[in-house]
């Protein structure tokens, strides 16, 4: 197993994070009828001691005292000017400051708005939550999440129960909120964008 920078292909420093690699004989040789796919995934060397072949898992991780740590995804890495920002650590953010947000219901992913990468949140709130400030609450989090990562947020969505897709096993579709999010088709509770234009998609 290597730890790698999924950029320049070359082994990470003990505690820094990259994409997980793997080589086992019981590994598969690739995708059935599909080269390039194969290649990229089942071909990957290292590029600075030339080991290899690796199998790309596309998990990220990290090696601390000889134990591996998962990070998340690497397809759902947000960067945004250089920074990168793991979602699952701006979707806790939100659920954890008020109650009124369904935990491990939210989605954080980005989206291309005028040739720049940005950050979009979609929250889905408590089935009873009674009167709601939706106004103050899209306030409070954009300030908190700018506290707490330093970025800013260029959409929210607070969305109703049974909004947010999961795996069989459990696990956030973001790919798949964030395409609901650009077609429009989220049941939402209330919707803020810095672009007018994607308040009206919901209206």
């Amino acid at each position: 197993m290597a730890i790698v920078h999924p950029d320049t292909l070359t082994r990470c420093a003990e505690d820094e994070v990259g994409e997980i690699w793997v080589s086992d004989p019981s590994m598969a040789q690739g995708y059935w009828q599909r080269p390039e796919a194969t290649e990229e995934t089942f071909g990957a060397y290292i590029k600075d001691t030339g080991e290899g072949p690796f199998l790309r898992t596309g998990d990220l991780g990290f090696l601390k005292d000889g134990e591996l740590f998962i990070n998340g995804r690497l397809k759902d890495l947000i960067i945004i000017r250089g920074t990168n920002h793991y979602p699952q650590d701006i979707e806790w953010t939100v659920q954890h400051f008020n109650s009124v947000f369904r935990p491990d219901y939210g989605a954080a992913f980005s989206i291309t708005d005028e040739g720049e990468e940005k950050l979009v949140v979609v929250q889905e709130m408590e089935r009873r939550t009674g009167d709601l400030d939706t106004e103050k609450l899209l306030g409070d989090i954009r300030q908190e999440i700018a506290e707490e990562h330093e970025i800013q947020t260029h959409a929210i969505v607070l969305a109703k129960s049974g909004t947010i897709l999961k795996t069989a096993s459990g696990k956030i579709q973001r790919r798949a909120c964030r395409q609901n999010f650009l077609d429009g088709t989220i049941n939402t509770v209330a919707v803020w964008s810095e672009n007018p234009e994607l308040v009206a998609k919901f209206e």
